[in-house]
């Protein structure tokens, strides 16, 4: 069977492909019969679909995370695209190619890794230059780096989009330090390590989940634990330069309602902050234009952000546009009645014409 992929899917045709299980529930409608409520996905996109025949089998047998083989009719509810199954069979993974079913990011990760290691080795705080080298060379930490996601489903939620995310902060990072003139070095190191330990609080994979340390500890405290474990192997770290480093990572989330345990105090906590904010929101909208399902223009209403997101590209005039304004309003020129004249090869007389030739006009 050839993979039809989510976002090559048209309307009002029948479909036969494998998709992977983002969503699976049993729901009742109104009349009080059972149906299934399923979010399929792929390297693509997702697709909202619906088995309104329900089966004791499947509910037992299919899962989040489940690979499946489907057949049923593409359709457009409320402007999006819904599929309506009529067969839903579970299959096994050694039947797909994992390719087909991770959303990756944009770059290739090797190249993004070494340009942030050329970010490094050009900052001018030596303790901050070697730190950071320490950390993002480990072994572990750099496989871990190259892979995983940034986030479980909002942004930058795609194989190597932590990577995507640190990488495109910090080379934010260091134009707006220079243009703010704060320091560069405390602030690569804040974009660098801020979302560095959810290599920790997530799992890999087809099917992203929170791991036990990350429900339990979470990112920010295990990106403190970080500092520590290789600020010790550096002879002499200034404790002062640790203290402020640990004051970025325990504020980036910017407000205590969005769990920073403190909100910035300096000039590059507080760009920190806002460099992560802009870049997280900037991957959603990047996020939902590539995988929305809606048609138009517009996205379907994104809760987290309380908004639709116009998908198209904007109007572009890289020339300008010719200006008929002048031709269009400026009358057609009509002849005087004295100098209608009857020529050889000229087209007949309209009785217009021919009641002009009864006049005398006076010069």
């Amino acid at each position: 069977m050839t993979k039809l992929f989510i976002s090559d899917l048209q309307g009002k045709e029948e479909i036969e492909s494998i998709f992977l299980v983002k969503i699976f529930n049993t729901m009742e409608g109104k009349d009080g019969k059972k149906y299934f409520n399923i979010i399929l996905t792929d390297a693509s996109g997702e697709l909202e679909s619906r088995l309104w025949q329900y089966s004791a089998e499947v509910e037992k047998n299919v899962t989040k995370g489940s690979f499946v083989r489907v057949k049923g009719k593409l359709n457009f509810y409320q402007g999006r695209k819904q599929f309506i199954l009529s067969q839903l069979e579970k299959i096994s993974q050694d039947e797909v190619n994992l390719d087909d079913f991770v959303m990756k990011a944009g770059e290739n990760p090797e190249v993004m890794y070494k340009r942030l290691l050329n970010i490094v080795d050009n900052l001018t705080d030596v303790y901050i230059r070697d730190l950071l080298r320490n950390i993002i060379t480990d072994g572990e930490i750099a496989r871990r780096l190259k892979t995983w996601q940034a986030g479980k489903t909002i942004h930058h939620a795609y194989q190597s989009g932590l990577l995507e995310h640190i990488l495109s902060c910090t080379e934010l990072a260091l134009v707006l330090s220079k243009h703010y003139k704060v320091n560069d070095n405390y602030v690569v190191a804040g974009c660098i390590l801020h979302d560095l330990c959810k290599i920790y609080e997530l799992t890999d994979g087809v099917n992203v989940e929170y791991t036990e340390e990350g429900k339990l500890v979470g990112h920010l405290v295990k990106g403190l634990e970080l500092v520590d474990r290789f600020s010790y192997k550096i002879k002499n770290f200034p404790h002062y330069l640790k203290m402020h480093l640990k004051h970025i990572l325990l504020s980036h989330h910017g407000h205590y309602e969005y769990g920073s345990p403190k909100i910035p105090q300096t000039s590059e906590a507080y760009l920190v902050h806002l460099i992560d904010l802009m870049d997280s929101k900037m991957g959603t909208f990047d996020l939902i234009k590539k995988t929305d399902s809606s048609t138009g223009n517009w996205s379907g209403f994104v809760k987290h952000l309380d908004r639709i997101v116009y998908k198209s590209d904007l109007p572009f005039y890289p020339e300008y546009v010719p200006d008929f304004t002048e031709e269009r309003s400026a009358p057609a020129p009509t002849p005087a009645p004295h100098s209608v004249k009857k020529t050889q090869g000229s087209e007949p007389k309209t009785n217009l014409s021919k009641m002009l030739d009864g006049f005398k006009v006076d010069k």
